[in-house]
């Protein structure tokens, strides 16, 4: 009886491991994922119009967080970048989870 179970807690706590283990998933696979799923989360709070206006979306990934962040286009119809620095404004910004695609933080920047 006793080895019973000491079986069936030894089995529990390596089931339990595995599990663990388990719910590493990958939802969120590549750049044009994060992309999707950032739109999709920011363009009900700030509206169609704003979200599309800041494409392209750029998404990089660090350490399971994809970071998402629209581009700002300057009043002169160029990007705003390194070379061109001068633009006033700010981009949307979403992190979003690798693992389970859960958000983790959404802004927009001014």
């Amino acid at each position: 009886m006793k080895l019973s179970l000491i079986l069936c807690c030894a089995l529990v706590i390596v089931a339990g491991a595995f599990s663990q283990e388990a719910t590493k998933r990958n939802y969120v696979p590549n750049s044009e994922t994060a992309v999707a799923i950032a739109e999709a989360v920011l363009i009900p709070v700030y509206g169609k119009k704003d979200i599309e206006s800041e494409r392209p979306y750029k998404a990089t990934l660090k350490a399971d967080v994809w970071t998402v962040a629209g581009t700002l286009h300057c009043a002169d119809g160029k990007f705003q970048s390194e070379t061109h620095p001068s633009c006033v404004g700010g981009t949307a910004v979403v992190e979003i989870s690798k693992l389970d695609a859960h958000i983790i933080s959404m802004t927009h920047h001014k």
